[in-house]
């Protein structure tokens, strides 16, 4: 009888050891592959934006990847919380949940104004022509940062709340479903905020970035100086690491901003760059999350970097990855020929989408593994720090390997 190769039987034992997290992970992402279109569409559909705002592009990716980091940062919190046998739901004031709730609302709210100045530094320091000022930055930011904050806040706890009622792993599935709401909610609402800069009287941006100011400081400060334990702990180390995650990912707004003008020759690039950067962030923050809560069960030792532990959660992001970047590539194609959007072809949209998205799922999962591991040993939660630095690394690396992936195919 001839036998399976070693590959495709190690593949078999994945499924059978975890089938429950592979059928809810890629379902997932395949979820997330549509929303990560739609903000694709959005971001085709508002060049015209972009192109009168110079600069805004720096901030696209820091203020969409907000959401997912902080929010997937409390999804991570949440999984681990069920994991280790903690309620996700409880009404008291003061309770872990309620607190984390507090904390992911103020990070989400401040940030956005502390990406606005990063963004408008960014923009000049890279030299980009004729940006827009810092008060359009801060308003655009902050305001268009208003709506996703609640929504996708809801549809965290809702995923928390399914996940546990259907025996899902949380981990699995809260990522995912996170960063991809985060996309196709926040593209929209930062272009609705671009309306309070533009055609308006100059008094107005100034009048507003005033009070945005007032009401991010606020929340930071509320957070950093709470009297609740839990609050103070996660505002405290989430800070600093988004606010680095947030200066990571406009690079990547600095990379495509570079290439503005070859990508238009191609409309059809612009729908994958959300759903390609949303998803190497999200497979690589589901093997952060795991890892994060390996490391709580005392399952990954932290002091050694090993691959042994996690070789089953790699080859289940890769499991999930490759068919769903191939079926991205698939509908992006289709949605270029729906739209009459010029595109390079169906063909070519499956290699770039295969090649790019491999290697920045590769570079990011590296980096939200080792991000886990040194976070743990110096003291913080990695649930806090893991989905931040993997979402803002694959941003970068995602718009990077996109790039590589496009000169070898000879696209740009």
């Amino acid at each position: 009888m001839l036998r399976r190769p070693r590959f495709l039987r190690r593949v078999r034992a994945l499924v059978s050891a975890d089938p429950t997290g592979v059928r809810s992970g890629f379902v997932a992402h395949l979820l997330a592959i549509f929303t990560g279109l739609v903000a694709g569409l959005t971001l085709g559909s508002i060049t015209g934006t972009l192109e009168a705002l110079p600069g805004l592009l720096v901030l696209v990716p820091a203020a969409v990847g907000l959401r997912g980091n902080v929010f997937g940062a409390l999804g991570s919190r949440l999984g681990t919380l069920v994991a280790t046998g903690g309620s996700y739901r409880t009404r008291r004031r003061t309770s872990e949940v309620n607190q984390n709730l507090r904390a992911s609302i103020g990070l989400s709210i401040g940030l956005s104004l502390l990406l606005a100045l990063v963004a408008k530094i960014v923009a000049s320091a890279f030299g980009v022509p004729n940006a827009i000022g810092v008060d359009d930055f801060i308003v655009i930011s902050l305001f268009g940062g208003l709506i996703p904050t609640f929504v996708v806040l809801a549809i965290t706890m809702g995923v928390a709340s399914l996940s546990v009622h259907r025996d899902w792993d949380v981990d699995n599935v809260s990522v995912p479903v996170v960063t991809a709401a985060g996309d196709v909610i926040t593209l929209p609402s930062l272009f609705l905020a671009t309306l309070l800069v533009r055609d308006v009287p100059s008094w107005l941006p100034t009048f507003l970035a005033a009070i945005s100011i007032i009401i991010g400081v606020g929340f930071l400060v509320a957070g950093i100086r709470s009297a609740w334990p839990i609050l103070r702990r996660i505002t405290r180390e989430s800070v600093p690491i988004l606010l680095a995650a947030g200066v990571v990912s406009t690079l990547a707004g600095v990379t495509i901003q570079s290439r503005f003008t070859p990508l238009i020759e191609y409309p059809a690039l612009f729908i994958v760059i959300p759903p390609l950067l949303s998803l190497s962030g999200s497979l690589a923050g589901m093997l952060s999350a795991r890892v994060a809560t390996k490391l709580h069960l005392g399952l990954v030792d932290p002091d050694r970097f090993v691959l042994g532990p996690v070789a089953d959660d790699v080859g289940l992001l890769y499991l999930i990855g490759i068919p769903i970047f191939l079926v991205l590539g698939l509908a992006a194609g289709l949605l270029a020929a729906v739209f009459s959007l010029a595109s390079p072809g169906v063909i070519e949209l499956i290699e770039l989408l295969l090649m790019a998205g491999v290697l920045a799922t590769t570079l990011a999962a590296l980096a939200g593994y080792i991000g886990a591991i040194v976070t743990y040993r110096l003291g913080w939660d990695p649930d806090n720090n893991g989905v931040p630095i993997v979402s803002s690394a694959s941003d970068f690396l995602g718009a990077i390997a996109l790039m590589v992936s496009l000169a070898i195919l000879g696209l740009s």
